[in-house]
C-alpha cells in the first residue's frame, strides 16, 4: 500500500497526535495486508492511542492477526471495529505487555478469553481459575493455561474493571489454582507416593495475603503426615511427600519456550534452606516453640491453607496461629523487627536504592513493615486486626483507632499507587522486578499504563515521589498516632482506646512505665481548651521521637514538666506547633539525657532558642563577654551582677548542649553531623569561652564592689589544662592560675592582700548554691600546688619558675593561657613561661625521661580501684592522657623550632607535628580519632548523667544514651564498645612507640 506524500505528512502528524512514538513504522504496520479491513477505521486507532503504549499494542495486533487463519482473522477484526469492551481488554494488554503479545502469537486463539467477562461485576476467584486450568495434564500445557487465565486479569486491570487490590487478589486465587494443578500433576505423575501420605501446601508472603504481584516468588511451607493415622514410622511418608514436594516446586518453577509460571520457594520454612523440605506438624510446632526467631513469626501472620489436604492445612493454621499472635511477648520484639527492617534498606545496591520501589526508604516495604508490627502488637487482643491482606490490615488498624484515619487514607493511596507501579512494571516483560526503569521511553509507557497523559514522565516521577515521601512520613509515625486516641478526647461519634490498648501500644514504643506515660498523656491532651486541642496535635509526633531515644519515659516526663511551667505562655505551643525544627529538637534535648532538661527546667523559656538551628551555634566569646559585662554594669551589688552572669551561663550551656546533641543525633531537618571532631571543636571551644566571659563578668563585679573602677594591683587569669586548650567538656573545672601585679606607688603587701580577696571574693560568688550550675574554680597547678599562695605576683611567678620549677610544671604551663582580666599582664605571663615550656634546643632526655616516669606512675597509681583499663577514658589505655603527654612531649621538644606546636590546643598541635616531619601522618589520625572519641564520650556521660565521669555508664539505658549520643542504632551497644577499645588499642600502639621510645634527635 503506497501513501501520496501529501497525505503521508499529514498520516504522521496524525500518529504522533495519537501518541506513537515511531509514526513510521506506525505507518508501515497500518498499511500491512493483515491490517486492511479495518486500517481506515478511526475507531481502531482512538483506541489504540488509548493505550499505554500505541506502537506496541500496535505491533501486537499485527503479530496475533498474522498468527490467525484468514477466518478467524476476519472475526478477529470485526470483533476490534465492534466490540468496544473486547476491543478495548485486547489492545490495553497489547499496549502494556509485550510478554502477553508474544504469548498471542504463540497461541493466538487465547484472544477469545478475554470475551469471557464482558460484566464488571464479574470477577473469577479460584473455582473459575481452576476450571480454566482442569485441561492442563503436564507442565507445558499447565503454563499455556496459566498465561491463557492471566491474560483476563491483566485485560481487566489495564482496562480499569478491577483496581490494583482486586488484581492481586486475583493473581493470588490464579496462584491458589495453579498450584493445586501442579499438585495434581505430580500426584499423576507419583500415584504411589501421593496415596502414602497426606500433603498441604501453606501459602505465604504476598500469595498467602492475597496480594499478589504479577511476577512473584510464590512462597509456600509443606507440611506432611501418613496416609494411615496409625502408622508408626513417619520416614516413608514424609519421603514421599518430599517427592511430591519437590515435583510441584519443579513443574512451576522450570523455564521452557512458554516460559516459567514462578518461581516457588520454600525457604520460609523452619531452618531455611538448610531445614527438611516437609515436616510434619508436631514438628513444625516444636521448632515454632523453641526456635523460631521474631522475623519468623511475622511471615506466619500471612500463612494461608492453599493446595492439598484441606482438613491438614487448616489444622496447620489453627496450631500455629496462637503463637503468632503471642509473638509481641518475645523479649526485644519491636526492635527486632525494626532491625530487620533496617537490614534491609543496608543491602540494597547504593545505585539502586533510589529506583527500588518495594525494599527501598518510601516504598512498600515500609507500609507492609509498619502495619504488620502494629498487627503483631496489638492483634493479640484484637481478633479484627488478624488479616494477612495488607489494605484490609489498614483499614482495620483506623477502624480500631490503632491508625489516625486521615494517615491511613494516605497510606492506603500512596500503597495503592506504589503497587499499582510495580504491577504495570513486572507486566511488560513478566518480570520479577521491582525497580522503576530508567529509559524515557520504559517511563512514558509507565506513566500512560497508570493514566497519566499529559507530560506522562514528569507526572509520573512526580506522582512517585510523593507518595514515596509520604509512605516515608508516615511509616515512622503510624507507631505513634494512635496513642492520642488513649489519653484524649475524640471527636463526636468516635470512640476512645481501653487504657489496656494504650498501655500495650507504649511498651510496645519502648516506654518502660506505660502507665505513668498515660497520666501525662492525659494530664497534656484531656480538655476541650486550645492548648489542649495543639497539645493532641503535636503529641502522636513527639511521642515517635522519644521513642527513638534511650529513654522515652524520661522524654515525656521532662515535656509534661517544660509544658506545664510554659503552657499559658502564647508563643510557647505555637512555636511547636509551627516551626518544624522546634518540637523535634525540643523531643531530642528531653530525650537524651539529664543535663540539658536540667538546664531548661531552670529557665524554660530557653526553648526559644529550639525554633531555628541557627540560633544553636555558640556565640562567640566577644558577644558573651559584652552581655554579661553589661548585666554586671546594670546590677547594684556583686552578688546580683554574678547571678546575671550564671544565667546567662546557664543559657548558653543550654545552647551548647542542645546544639551538641541534635548535631549527635540529628534531626529530620539537620541532619547528624558527619564529622564527629568538629562536633568536639565546637563544644569545647563554646564552653571555654563561655567559662572566659563569666570569669571576666564575675571579676568585674568583685572589683566594683570593693574598690570602685580602679584595683590596687593588675590582676589576670590564666587558663590552664583544659581551659587554657580551649578543650572543656561539660563536666570540667576552669583550671586557672591568679596572677597579679602591684600598681606604681602601692605597697606589695598591700596589693597582694587585694588580690587574695578578689580570689576569695570570685571563687565564692560563682559557687553560691542557686538554681544555676556552678563554675568550679581549680588553681591547683599553682606552683607548690595546694600548699602555695592562690595568687602571686608576676615576680614571684618568674622568681620561682626560675628557682624550683619542676619538668611537670613547664609540662602544664604548655596550655596557659589569658581568659580573663588584665590582657597586657596576662601577655607577658605567657612571654615569662614561653622558654619554660618550649625551652631552647628542645627538652633532654633527662625531662623526657622524667614525664615518662610521671606517665607511668600516674597509670598505675591514679587509675581507679576496679576500673577497666580499656574503657576509662582519661588514664586508660589510648585515653585522653595518652594523647596529650604524646602530643606535649613533641611540643617540649620541638616547640622552640616549629612555631605551629607552640598552641594550647591538642589536635592543631597533632597537626603541626605532622605537617612538621615529627609524627607520620597515619599514626596521627589514630591518636586524633581516640582523642576525639574519649572526648565525646566524656561529654556523653555527662549529658546523659548529669554529672561528669571518666567510664562508660554501669546503667543499660544511660549506657545505651551514649551509644545514641555517639551515632549507634539501638541494640548496638556492644559495637560501642569494641569500636572504642579497638579505636584506643590502636592510639596505645602510636603511645608506645612515639611517647615511650621516643629518644633525643
Amino acid at each position: 500500500m503506497t501513501i501520496p506524500q501529501g497525505r503521508r505528512s499529514s498520516t504522521f502528524t496524525r500518529l504522533l497526535r495519537h501518541g506513537f512514538t515511531d509514526p513510521s513504522s506506525a505507518e508501515r504496520l497500518l498499511g500491512s495486508e493483515v491490517l486492511a479491513p479495518v486500517a481506515e477505521d478511526t475507531v481502531l486507532l482512538d483506541a489504540l492511542a488509548a493505550t499505554a503504549d500505541p506502537d506496541l499494542a500496535l505491533l501486537g495486533l499485527v503479530r496475533l492477526a498474522e498468527a490467525e487463519p484468514e477466518e478467524e482473522r476476519q472475526r478477529l477484526l470485526s470483533t476490534l471495529v465492534t466490540a468496544k469492551p473486547l476491543r478495548d481488554r485486547l489492545l490495553g494488554v497489547l499496549g502494556a505487555s509485550e510478554a502477553l503479545g508474544d504469548h498471542l502469537a504463540r497461541h493466538p486463539r487465547d484472544w477469545r478469553a478475554l470475551a469471557v467477562y464482558e460484566s464488571a461485576d464479574l470477577h473469577p476467584g479460584v473455582e473459575e481459575f481452576t476450571r480454566g486450568l482442569a485441561d492442563a495434564t503436564d507442565p507445558d500445557s499447565l503454563r499455556v493455561a496459566y498465561r491463557r487465565c492471566l491474560l483476563s486479569i491483566a485485560a481487566r486491570d489495564v482496562c480499569g474493571t478491577i483496581d490494583v487490590a482486586e488484581t492481586a487478589a486475583e493473581l493470588a486465587d490464579l496462584a491458589t489454582a495453579t498450584l493445586r494443578a501442579a499438585l495434581r500433576v505430580a500426584e499423576a505423575a507419583a500415584p504411589e507416593d501421593a496415596a502414602r501420605c497426606r500433603l498441604a501446601v501453606i501459602a505465604m508472603g504476598k500469595c498467602g495475603g492475597h496480594e499478589l504481584n504479577y511476577v512473584s516468588d510464590v512462597d509456600v511451607i509443606f507440611v506432611a503426615e501418613p496416609a494411615d493415622p496409625a502408622e508408626d514410622d513417619e520416614a516413608p511418608a514424609l519421603q514421599a511427600a518430599n517427592r511430591l514436594a519437590a515435583h510441584l516446586m519443579r513443574i512451576c518453577s522450570e523455564t521452557t519456550v512458554e516460559g516459567t509460571i514462578w518461581p516457588v520457594d520454600a525457604n520460609l520454612r523452619p531452618e531455611g534452606r538448610n531445614g527438611p523440605l516437609v515436616r510434619t506438624l508436631s514438628s513444625h510446632l516444636a521448632y515454632y516453640q523453641r526456635w523460631a526467631k521474631t522475623w519468623e513469626f511475622q511471615a506466619l501472620l500471612k500463612a494461608r491453607p492453599v493446595a492439598g489436604d484441606a482438613a491438614l492445612g487448616t489444622a496447620y493454621i489453627e496450631t500455629i496461629a496462637p503463637l503468632v499472635w503471642q509473638a509481641s511477648e518475645r523479649d526485644n520484639f519491636v526492635p527486632d523487627v525494626q532491625k530487620m527492617r533496617r537490614r534491609v534498606v543496608d543491602n540494597i545496591p547504593a545505585h539502586e536504592i533510589d529506583r527500588e520501589l518495594k525494599l527501598g526508604p518510601g516504598g512498600l516495604r515500609d507500609v507492609e513493615f509498619a502495619v504488620q508490627l502494629l498487627q503483631l502488637v496489638h492483634g493479640r487482643s484484637d481478633p479484627s486486626l488478624r488479616s494477612g491482606t495488607t489494605l484490609d490490615a489498614l483499614a482495620a488498624l483506623a477502624a480500631g483507632g490503632y491508625v489516625g484515619r486521615t494517615d491511613a487514607a494516605q497510606l492506603d493511596e500512596a500503597y495503592r499507587f506504589l503497587r499499582s507501579m510495580e504491577h504495570r512494571i513486572q507486566l511488560y516483560r513478566l518480570r520479577r522486578t521491582h525497580l522503576v526503569p530508567e529509559a524515557e521511553v520504559a517511563q512514558r509507557r509507565l506513566g500512560r499504563s497508570l493514566g497519566l497523559r499529559t507530560e506522562p514522565v514528569v507526572a509520573l516521577n512526580r506522582a512517585w515521589r510523593r507518595h514515596a515521601g509520604v509512605v516515608r512520613r508516615l511509616h515512622e509515625k503510624l507507631f505513634y498516632r494512635p496513642l492520642l486516641d488513649a489519653v484524649a478526647q475524640l471527636g463526636p461519634g468516635e470512640a476512645r482506646l481501653s487504657t489496656e490498648a494504650a498501655r500495650e501500644r507504649l511498651v510496645a514504643l519502648g516506654y518502660d512505665d506505660p502507665t505513668g506515660a498515660l497520666r501525662h498523656l492525659e494530664a497534656l491532651a484531656s480538655g476541650v481548651s486550645r492548648k489542649a486541642a495543639i497539645q493532641r496535635t503535636l503529641l502522636p509526633v513527639l511521642l515517635g521521637w522519644f521513642a527513638d531515644s534511650a529513654d522515652p519515659d524520661a522524654g515525656l516526663l521532662n515535656f509534661r514538666k517544660v509544658s506545664d511551667a510554659l503552657g499559658q505562655t502564647p508563643w510557647y505551643l505555637r512555636l511547636l506547633r509551627d516551626e518544624g525544627a522546634a518540637a523535634e529538637n525540643l523531643a531530642r534535648v528531653l530525650s537524651a539525657g539529664r543535663l540539658a532538661p536540667d538546664l531548661l527546667m531552670r529557665a524554660p523559656e530557653a526553648v526559644a532558642l529550639l525554633g531555628d538551628v541557627r540560633g544553636l551555634e555558640p556565640r562567640g566569646r566577644a558577644q558573651l563577654e559584652q552581655e554579661v559585662l553589661a548585666a554586671v554594669r546594670r546590677s547594684d551589688n556583686a552578688e546580683n551582677a554574678v547571678a546575671v552572669a550564671r544565667g546567662v551561663r546557664r543559657r548558653e550551656l543550654f545552647r551548647t548542649a542542645a546544639g551538641d546533641l541534635i548535631g549527635s543525633y540529628g534531626t529530620e531537618e539537620s541532619p547528624a553531623e558527619a564529622d564527629p571532631g568538629a562536633l568536639v571543636d565546637r563544644v569545647g571551644s563554646a564552653l571555654s569561652d563561655l567559662n572566659a566571659a563569666t570569669l571576666a563578668g564575675t571579676l568585674r563585679a568583685v572589683v566594683r564592689d570593693g574598690w570602685g573602677d580602679t584595683l590596687p594591683t593588675r590582676f589576670t587569669v590564666i587558663g590552664m589544662g583544659r581551659f587554657g586548650g580551649h578543650e572543656q567538656g561539660y563536666g570540667s573545672d576552669a583550671d586557672v592560675l591568679f596572677v597579679h601585679e602591684p600598681r606604681e606607688g602601692v605597697d606589695e603587701q598591700e596589693a597582694a592582700k587585694a588580690a587574695s580577696r578578689v580570689v576569695t571574693e570570685l571563687r565564692r560568688l560563682l559557687e553560691i548554691p542557686s538554681a544555676d550550675p556552678p563554675l568550679l574554680i581549680d588553681p591547683d597547678l599553682r606552683p607548690e600546688g595546694k600548699t602555695g599562695p592562690l595568687v602571686r605576683s608576676l615576680a614571684s611567678y618568674a622568681a620561682y619558675y626560675r628557682r624550683w620549677s619542676q619538668v611537670w610544671e613547664a609540662q602544664a604551663l604548655l596550655r596557659a593561657e589569658p581568659v580573663a582580666g588584665d590582657a597586657e599582664l596576662g601577655a607577658r605571663f605567657v612571654e615569662l613561661v614561653d622558654p619554660l615550656r618550649y625551652p631552647a634546643e628542645g627538652l633532654g632526655e633527662d625531662g623526657a625521661r622524667e614525664i615518662r616516669r610521671l606517665k607511668a606512675r600516674m597509670e598505675s597509681e591514679r587509675l581507679p580501684r576496679g576500673a577497666d583499663p580499656t574503657l576509662h577514658t582519661k588514664l586508660g589505655r589510648g585515653g585522653l592522657s595518652d594523647v596529650e603527654w604524646t602530643v606535649q612531649l613533641l611540643q617540649m621538644r620541638h616547640g622552640w623550632a616549629e612555631p605551629g606546636l607552640r598552641t594550647t590546643s591538642t589536635r592543631p598541635a597533632l597537626a603541626a607535628a605532622v605537617a612538621a616531619g615529627l609524627l607520620p601522618g597515619e599514626e596521627a589520625a589514630m591518636l586524633d580519632e581516640a582523642w576525639v572519641l574519649a572526648t565525646r564520650v566524656r561529654n556523653a556521660v555527662m549529658l546523659v548523667r548529669g554529672r561528669p565521669g571518666d567510664t562508660f555508664p554501669s546503667d543499660g539505658r544511660e549506657l545505651a544514651a551514649v551509644a545514641r549520643y555517639l551515632g549507634y542504632e539501638p541494640g548496638h551497644v556492644g559495637d560501642m564498645l569494641e569500636d572504642y577499645r579497638r579505636t584506643t588499642r590502636r592510639a596505645r600502639a602510636v603511645v608506645d612507640e612515639v611517647f615511650y621510645a621516643a629518644t633525643t634527635h
